[in-house]
């Protein structure tokens, strides 16, 4: 059987998500998803290892939380992979 390969990104976001980073009741930062792959894809739109646009590269310093979620899913949505809900957001969800 041969199982599709996630890219580093989306094991980054679950390792992230499953310690609750991405919890909506967390205090924690969200942790930048920088894996250290900096380059820029072909086309310019997006880095290669985070798959951030330059824009949101920028912009992550200064972004709360809540922006920096907003980031997280659209480079998840760039890079193919559903973002993973925390197991906070999960249990809160089936409530």
């Amino acid at each position: 059987m041969n199982t599709p390969t996630l890219p580093p990104i989306a094991a980054r976001a679950q390792l992230l998500a499953e310690a609750g980073y991405f919890a909506p009741d967390s205090d924690e930062a969200v942790p930048s998803p920088c894996i250290a792959v900096c380059r820029m894809n072909a086309d310019q739109s997006h880095c290669e290892g985070c798959f951030r646009s330059i824009p949101e590269i920028r912009a992550w310093a200064g972004a709360d939380s809540s922006a920096r979620l907003a980031i997280w899913h659209h480079l998840a949505q760039r890079a193919g992979f559903a973002f993973p809900s925390s197991p906070a957001a999960a249990a809160a969800q089936k409530t």
